[in-house]
């Protein structure tokens, strides 16, 4: 929301809409909270299947062609934001997996931001703050999702995990020992870029939204990037 607020153009592209029973409910509800937010829609068709019992190296294959497709096209993304392939939900995983590998394919790819919901996110390298206002905006975005919402409050989530996030942030981007941030709710990302065949990890930085690139450190950081996750190695309730 901060980069759309810059003037940046951020598009959804939908990968999967869950369940067939659920398609056309999941449809109109991820339509209304792009329209809420202000995002940009490409659903893709047919959906991908990529539920626990689906078929996931099928998955994973499409969703890698789906994002090379978005790539190659006429509005070529010059930043690809992302589940983290050790994001512990299976459906993250292997699209975090297929982002990667796209990525990773191409001689000069679009920095990738990575995101974590279920898991957590070691080497945290940007972090933008935001306010009650903007807590009300990602609330009532979220809220065009009533089904889901139904099922998991995914709201309360944001707002807990926005207040402990802004006590752990400075220290774990910055450093142990940085001073904390000056604001009640805070948001992490991990930012890497791809150069010479290595993965480089992000410079640490608070989110400048007018311009939110910039040069990454010399941190390589492709061993934890391509490691097999703990869902992997461990197996996971459907495994």
């Amino acid at each position: 929301m901060a980069l759309r607020d810059a003037g940046h153009v951020v598009t959804n592209l939908a990968l999967s809409l869950g369940r067939p029973a659920d398609h056309d409910r999941r449809r109109a509800e991820v339509e209304e909270a792009c329209r809420r937010a202000g995002f940009g829609l490409s659903v893709t068709e047919p959906p991908i299947a990529m539920s626990a019992t689906d078929d996931r190296d099928a998955a994973e294959e499409r969703v890698r062609w789906q994002v090379g497709m978005a790539l190659d096209g006429a509005e070529a993304p010059d930043l690809v934001v992302g589940p983290s392939p050790h994001d512990v939900h299976h459906a993250h995983e292997l699209t975090g997996r297929a982002i990667r590998d796209v990525l990773a394919a191409r001689d000069d790819p679009p920095p990738w931001w990575m995101w974590a919901i279920w898991g957590d996110l070691p080497f945290p390298t940007t972090v933008t703050t935001f306010d009650d206002p903007r807590a009300g905006e990602i609330a009532d975005a979220l809220s065009a999702h009533e089904g889901e919402m139904a099922r998991a409050d995914h709201r309360v989530h944001v707002d807990a995990r926005g207040r402990l996030t802004a006590i752990t942030a400075a220290e774990k981007v910055f450093g142990f020992g940085a001073p904390a941030l000056a604001a009640d709710r805070a948001e992490v990302i991990t930012e890497v870029v791809r150069r010479d065949d290595h993965w480089m990890l992000g410079a640490p930085r608070a989110l400048d939204a007018a311009q939110p690139l910039a040069r990454p450190t010399t941190r390589v950081i492709t061993r934890w990037i391509e490691s097999p996750s703990a869902r992997e190695m461990g197996g996971g309730p459907y495994d």
